[in-house]
């Protein structure tokens, strides 16, 4: 996951250097774009998937509990899923510079 980041941040640094002049602009924006949400769609799979697995598994050692463990999983998916969604907004901000 570290190296994943990492390459993701290498490939936006030249955003931070590109002029208002440069053609080539456009094309690093929608790069941009496409990452940041790649990257949030992939960490929001995990996050869920795990938070889903985990419940499920204190479900199935204690029935009785489900009605505990099932509404701060839905709370903790809506947290998760408003991280991506965060994302997707920055990428149509993005997207609206080119």
């Amino acid at each position: 996951m570290k190296k994943l980041v990492s390459v993701a941040l290498m490939l936006s640094c030249g955003l931070a250097f590109a002029s208002e002049a440069d053609a080539d602009a456009s094309k690093w924006y929608a790069m941009a774009a496409a990452i940041s949400i790649a990257i949030a769609a992939f960490g929001g799979a995990l996050g869920q998937g795990r938070a889903v697995t985990a419940a499920l598994e204190g479900i199935a050692r204690n029935p009785g509990a489900s009605d505990k463990i099932f509404m701060p999983m839905i709370i903790g998916l809506a947290l998760i899923e408003s991280l991506v969604i965060y994302a997707l907004v920055i990428s149509f901000i993005l997207s609206g510079k080119f």
